[in-house]
This record gives structure tokens, C-alpha cells and sequence, in this order.
């Protein structure tokens, strides 16, 4: 007996591939593995589909991936229209707000949206590949020819066995996968003395526009509002500490109100109010996955069971649609030797991951800076960057009333 099965049509003779994770990389390496001849089995822990889900950036990797795997047609992006003012602010410590650069100025000019945006689109393009849900893979066995699953319904608990000639873990952080296979988390996953929350409001902060963008950075705490088009905004509280495990005792509410309480701002209460409303939220440690390889035999990560550059770094859904499509073309060059395949697709993508990874620190410096030097001096860099950029700007587009211009819809 096996969970709730969506069923597509099964194909004689061709390799078959188990997908651990229905999330970003999971489905984007079942759509890059059928296009490379594959027949796709994808398994995912929870009940149903998940929906909605926080703010992403997609970066222009990210884009070129999607219109690989062949949703661009499918991805709706929510960037706000530009404005000549502003669309992001930041407070400081006396309340003030001041016109600032915000997530999606970053260089590659990042697509707004909703990570459910990118799992409905990839959801639309996996029409006809098997999806069982509340499954789970308890034991992975590889033999000289396949690959033996154990895998286990949560829900009733019966097991079962099946064979697969490729075993994917898209199954997040802290993968299944990657523990039965390369071994215990602690063994992968870097500690970086620091918790999120990311989550959708309900409605925007009062007396800010619908589409703007709200910074609050004070040493080892901040709050990010993030605007969106046609839809409410989402919410992101972060803060730094060095006690991970207390973190997870208590009310996440209560706890929050306390980290954040000495923030006495409406924006900040606001957020904390609304959090209490939201119907779903991510609230957990912050982590990178550094590891030496992807893959062992027939078993590969992709993702952030691979590679989690974590929320700071704004690349995991980028780094997850181009894994899952640079997979299916290693296998399509390689159809006859999975080692090749997978050093291939490795070796070109270690490089992209390792950049990333590494700019994740700097990065969180930005969105919550370790002290108050930090905070100082994140704000002037910042400042001389929004200068620059607005000269730049106004250069390019032609004097004044280019200036104007400048601030329209990218």
C-alpha cells in the first residue's frame, strides 16, 4: 500500500529515476530527468502539495533555468512597478525613513516571487510523472545493477520494496536521503549562530504603499518587509545567537516578541501581530551543507540537501532550478554512463554553488549585521552604493529627465 498517488502513464524500457522532495529542486530534477528520457518517481513526506510560501528572488540563472525546464511561460514575477522615489525604505534608530536599496536591486536585478509562484509553475509541467505523497524512503540500498528502496507511508506505516536505477534526494537541509546514504547531519551542515522567520502578512504596514519594501537592520536583529505586485507582502525576522537549541523551546510568538521587543517601532508590531495570524510560517536555524561530493554511486543530492546556501545568500531557488535542469542535460550527453552524467553536472556547477556560498557571509552582514560597527557600517556602504547607482542611472538614461525616467517598471 502506498499514500495518495497522482498516476501518469508508465513507459517500457526506460530508466527509472526515484525523486525524494516535491519542493523546488525535486521537481526540477523529475522535469529534467523525464526530458532526458527518464521516467521520474517522485515520493514527498507530506500529505498533500504545499502552497503560498515566503518571498524569492530568482536571479538570471535561475531565469535562463526556468525557461530550460520549460515553465517561463507558467512563472509569474511580482517585481513592484519602480517608482522615481522609492520602493524601499529604511528606519533607523529614531524612526526615520529614508529612500534605500533594497533585495531586488542587487546586480542581476532579481524576479520577485512567491516561492509557491515557482512550485505551481514546475507542479503544471510534471503532468503525467507519479507523485506519491506521504511517503518517505526508510532504508537505500545499492546493488550492482539498481537501486533498492525501502520506502514507508507515514500515515498507516506499511513498507515496501522497489527498484530504481537513480535515487535523487531533493528532500531539503536535513535530508532523509543524505543521511541514510552519506551519513549524519552534523557531518554537513555548518552552524551559523542565527534564526529566521519568514512568513506572508496579511496586509502592508500602515502608511506605506502596497508595493514597498521595509528595512529595519539593527545589530543582531532586523526586520525585512518585502513588497510585492498584486499580492500582499511577506515578512522576514532574523536575529543572531549563539544558544540554537533554546531557540526551539517555547512559543516561536513569545519568543519572537522578546528578541524583538527593545525594536518599539509600528512596523515591527505590526509584523509580530501578523505573525500571529499567518497560517503558515518558516521558522528555523540558519545553516549551509558543505560537501565534499553530491553523489555516491546511484544516490545524488541536488539542492539544499547538496548545497544549502541558505535564506542570506538569495540563491537557493535559483541554485535549485538550475541543479534540477543541468542534470537532466548531463544524463541526456551521458545516456549510457551515470558516472559520467553525474561528474559532469557536478563539475559544472561546484564552481556557481561554491561562489555563492562563500558571498552568503557578506550577505548576512547586510541583512543583519553582528554589531554596531557592523550596523554603521553597513548603512554608510549602502548609502554610497544608492548614490552611485543613482548617478549611474541618471547617466545612462540622459540627464534629468532621465532621472525621472530611471525609476520606471524594469
Amino acid at each position: 500500500m502506498v499514500g495518495p498517488v497522482r498516476h501518469g502513464a508508465v513507459t517500457a524500457m526506460r530508466k527509472r529515476a526515484l525523486v525524494v522532495g516535491l519542493g523546488i529542486a525535486g521537481m526540477s530534477a523529475a522535469i529534467g530527468l523525464r526530458r532526458a528520457g527518464w521516467t521520474p518517481v517522485i515520493v514527498e513526506r507530506a500529505p498533500e502539495r504545499r502552497t503560498g510560501g515566503y518571498f524569492v528572488g530568482l536571479f538570471p540563472e535561475g531565469r535562463r533555468a526556468a525557461v530550460d525546464l520549460g515553465i517561463a511561460g507558467d512563472l509569474h514575477t511580482r517585481n513592484p512597478e519602480r517608482k522615481a522615489g522609492a520602493n524601499t525604505w529604511s528606519l533607523d534608530r529614531r524612526g526615520r525613513r529614508r529612500p534605500a536599496l533594497g533585495f531586488l536591486d542587487q546586480p542581476g536585478e532579481p524576479a520577485a516571487v512567491l516561492r509557491g509562484d515557482i512550485e505551481t509553475a514546475l507542479w503544471q509541467s510534471t503532468t503525467g510523472v507519479e507523485v506519491r505523497f506521504g511517503t518517505t524512503p526508510v532504508a537505500i540500498t545499492e546493488g550492482p545493477a539498481d537501486v533498492q528502496v525501502l520506502l514507508e507511508h507515514a500515515g498507516t506505516g506499511p513498507q515496501y520494496r522497489e527498484s530504481f536505477d537513480l535515487v535523487v534526494g531533493a528532500d531539503g537541509m536535513r535530508s532523509s536521503v543524505r543521511r541514510i546514504v552519506f551519513g549524519p547531519h552534523e557531518d554537513y551542515l555548518t552552524t551559523w549562530n542565527a534564526m529566521i522567520c519568514a512568513f506572508q502578512l496579511k496586509e502592508q504596514a500602515p502608511s506605506y504603499e502596497a508595493g514597498d519594501s521595509i528595512i529595519i537592520a539593527r545589530a543582531k536583529r532586523a526586520v525585512w518587509v518585502f513588497g510585492l505586485a498584486d499580492h500582499a507582502p511577506t515578512a522576514l525576522l532574523t536575529y543572531r545567537t549563539t544558544d540554537i537549541q533554546d531557540q526551539f523551546s517555547g512559543s516561536r510568538v513569545d519568543r519572537l516578541r522578546s528578541v524583538f521587543s527593545r525594536m518599539d517601532h509600528p512596523v515591527v508590531r505590526h509584523v509580530l501581530d501578523s505573525l500571529e495570524e499567518a497560517p503558515d510560517h518558516l521558522f528555523d536555524s540558519v545553516h549551509q551543507v558543505r560537501m565534499p561530493r553530491w553523489s555516491k554511486g546511484r544516490v545524488v543530492l541536488v539542492g539544499d540537501a547538496a548545497w544549502c546556501m541558505n535564506l542570506y545568500s538569495g540563491m537557493g531557488a535559483t541554485s535549485s532550478l538550475r541543479g534540477g535542469a543541468a542534470l537532466g542535460v548531463a544524463l541526456r550527453e551521458h545516456p549510457d554512463d551515470l558516472t559520467a552524467a553525474l561528474d559532469a553536472w557536478e563539475a559544472g556547477l561546484r564552481p556557481f554553488i561554491t561562489r555563492h556560498q562563500r558571498t552568503a557571509r557578506l550577505k548576512q552582514q547586510m541583512f543583519v549585521p553582528s554589531s554596531r560597527r557592523a550596523e554603521a557600517l553597513r548603512s554608510v556602504l549602502l548609502g554610497l552604493a544608492r548614490r552611485i547607482r543613482g548617478r549611474r542611472q541618471a547617466t545612462e538614461a540622459g540627464g534629468p529627465q532621465g532621472r525621472a525616467l530611471s525609476g520606471t517598471s524594469r
